[in-house]
């Protein structure tokens, strides 16, 4: 990574960080009715059902990778 994609992506986080701890919950209300009036009420379930989904599937992908992860460890134990 060269410094200036560094300093861009240093720039970029520290401005969101600071927006995200400034939201009230007037800014709440607000982008949730722009998703509202983007996806509609029918459509919403199906994405949070979707997005439920994909975390369930990441925690297990994650949880599957630290498992083969200790029992290379402990085989490595047992054969020494």
């Amino acid at each position: 990574m060269t410094n200036k994609e560094f300093m861009l992506l240093e720039f970029l986080t520290s401005n969101y960080i600071l927006f995200i701890q400034n939201i009230g919950g007037g800014g709440i209300a607000l982008i949730l009715l722009v998703v509202l009036l983007l996806f509609g009420g029918r459509k919403i379930p199906e994405l949070m059902r979707g997005l439920g989904q994909g975390m369930k599937e990441f925690k297990d992908a994650t949880n599957k990778d630290d498992d083969s992860k200790s029992d290379k460890t402990s085989d490595d134990k047992k054969s020494k």
